[in-house]
């Protein structure tokens, strides 16, 4: 049988390990894709080091992908080979739990995740459910549409559903990975946009990225800077540092929502006496359904988000994943195949 290439880890906190396998077959209800490129996550943590529980190993870790349909199982109707598509973190959902009959995937109670519930993208083919695969535009090179999967979608997902409207000011907290595609999204959907961040150097980045306004949080507090500004209808959390998440509802205006995307081990330190009398929110999303994604993809087309990339061929996994871990990256991993 025909062979490629894959990087699996063999156990729970082992080393990448570069080997040869079969190429799988789709079977009902499955697709194969050619994976043209994969970006590396900072969740990838959760497999590399085992902390999600009940993964099988060995596993191929990934769920940042983009390709093109190679196969299809039996019963598969809306995907045909030479599609390009992509796949993220939701890899399928069972379709008879509760929040499933309300159509509400992504909350599935036995949800599948690419890469934890089976082989991921760090490979040259992946099999998935055929309800995990989003449609690609043609106008999207796979490097750059790669990241889209997770970290694109999880800030325009969480902000087009938050209740905002254009002219809403948008505080980003964090530049990174998600906080730099987090402030071109707020931007091309129309709103007031601040970014904060530690340190004046980020200041020029943050306004070529689309910011009108700049909030050095190394400065002094963010909830007073930013309530100086009118305070912030929804605050967008995408570094995670317990303490400037928790900072920064003091900087919402009556009414206004945090939404938290990055995952800090610490907890939020958060007073009902703030959350009560303003009536403020705060909300945790997951990214989001096949579907969503490809609303991602094609916002992202439309408008001209990108994100900022840096590329390292299949090989060198472990490189690209060390350079991801060490933050300086800027700002996604992408594996080349």
């Amino acid at each position: 049988m025909a062979r490629m290439r894959a990087v699996q880890v063999s156990k729970a906190g082992g080393p990448f390990e570069i080997v040869e396998r079969e190429i799988p077959e789709p079977g009902r209800g499955q697709v194969r894709i050619k994976v043209e490129a994969c970006g590396i996550c900072h969740s990838d943590v959760l497999v590399k080091e085992g902390i999600w529980p009940g993964i099988a190993y060995p596993r191929v870790p990934g769920h940042e992908i983009a390709g093109r349909v190679d196969a299809v199982g039996s019963d598969v109707k809306l995907w045909k080979p030479g599609q390009r598509v992509g796949v993220g973190w939701h890899g399928g959902h069972c379709f008879i739990c509760g929040p499933c009959r309300r159509g509400d995937f992504v909350l599935c109670r036995n949800q599948k995740i690419t890469a934890i519930s089976f082989d991921g993208g760090y490979a040259e083919y992946i099999v998935v459910p055929a309800e995990a695969v989003a449609a690609m535009p043609e106008e999207l090179p796979a490097d750059e549409a790669a990241p889209l999967m997770c970290a694109g979608i999880t800030v325009f997902n969480s902000m087009r559903n938050a209740g905002g409207r254009p002219g809403d000011l948008v505080a980003v907290q964090g530049l990174g990975g998600l906080g730099h595609l987090a402030v071109q999204y707020a931007r091309q959907m129309g709103f007031r946009v601040v970014a904060l961040a530690r340190g004046k150097d980020k200041e020029p980045l943050a306004k070529k990225l689309g910011a009108h306004a700049y909030i050095d949080a190394a400065a002094g507090e963010i909830g007073p800077a930013l309530q100086n500004i009118g305070g912030a209808r929804l605050g967008v959390a995408t570094a995670p540092d317990a303490k400037s998440m928790s900072e920064l509802v003091g900087g919402l205006a009556p009414g206004g929502k945090l939404i938290v995307l990055g995952a800090p081990m610490d907890p939020l330190q958060v007073s009902a006496l703030q959350l009560i009398p303003q009536r403020l929110a705060i909300q945790g999303w997951p990214s989001g359904t096949a579907k969503d994604s490809e609303e991602t993809l094609e916002f992202s087309a439309l408008s001209g988000v990108r994100p900022m990339i840096e590329r390292y061929p299949l090989e060198k996994a472990a490189e690209g994943y060390e350079r991801m871990l060490s933050g300086k990256a800027r700002f996604r991993v992408v594996l080349t195949m």
